[in-house]
């Protein structure tokens, strides 16, 4: 079975009991019945989705005029949903989905899509008496300290507080420790058969 966009954990298990020596990959049992990871399956499909919008708005600067006013747009709303998708990606573990983590990834979507979507919507009015937002110019204030600085403090803290939760436990390390002392067996074993 090809799990497609689907990502798992590996774990050796024995071919059959005739064989000792021959091990094969198989999907660990916290998946559904259809070997499929509803919180992975929907991290990938926002994925593709985002992907293609980013992609549309790209490729619609190349049309003859300039890029059409919603391309920015594609962009504004792709680039948040990309980098959402990819922390839902990094941090699930298996069925059990993202956890305590749900909130943060949607915070911090929401503080990206609405800090360039807001730049987007005020208008251009950028001149050399302008006001100035802690040194810098509404708009380029917004996509700074907004879609730039906080995340990046909102998500080292996240990260400590759900740390204990959403590391490998004891059960996984030593699950992890058995493979490798399974596999270095099976090597270990190939190379004196040769």
């Amino acid at each position: 079975m090809k799990p497609g966009c689907v990502f798992f954990r590996p774990s050796l298990t024995k071919q059959s009991a005739n064989s000792e020596n021959n091990f094969v990959l198989s999907q660990p049992p916290d998946q559904n019945s259809t070997g499929r990871d509803a919180t992975r399956t929907g991290a990938c499909s926002v994925l593709v989705i985002a992907i293609l919008a980013i992609a549309i708005g790209y490729a619609s600067a190349f049309k003859s005029g300039g890029a059409p006013e919603w391309a920015p747009w594609l962009l504004a709303l792709g680039i948040p949903m990309a980098l959402g998708s990819i922390m839902v990606l990094g941090a699930a573990r298996g069925s059990s989905g993202i956890g305590a983590l749900k909130i943060p990834i949607l915070l911090v979507f929401v503080m990206l899509g609405s800090g360039f979507c807001l730049a987007l919507a005020l208008p251009p009015s950028e001149a050399g008496n302008s006001p100035l937002f802690l040194g810098l110019p509404l708009r380029a204030a917004i996509i700074v300290y907004g879609t730039g600085l906080l995340p990046t403090l909102i998500l080292p803290i996240v990260y400590a507080l759900t740390f204990e939760t959403q590391t490998l436990s004891e059960a996984d390390i030593a699950r992890v420790r058995e493979l490798g002392d399974a596999y270095r067996a099976r090597q270990n074993e190939v190379e004196t058969t040769e």
